[in-house]
């Protein structure tokens, strides 16, 4: 059977943690940061775990991961 390929955008987005579960970065921190409160920002920094309706998804696109 050949070997599976990892899907790169995917590799670039999400890491897993020690347990497992699939974290990526939160979204709306990239520009237009004037308008956002300190607090939004601040909670924007903080990492977002892949909710688990998607986490099959997730997977599916990082065979080895």
């Amino acid at each position: 059977m050949p070997k599976l390929k990892t899907r790169k955008a995917a590799a670039k987005r999400f890491k897993f943690t020690g347990t497992g579960k699939i974290k990526h970065a939160k979204a709306n921190k990239q520009h237009i940061l004037t308008k956002k409160t300190p607090k939004r920002k601040r909670n924007l920094r903080k990492i977002g775990l892949v909710d688990k309706s998607n986490e099959k998804q997730v997977r599916r696109m990082l065979p080895y991961a």
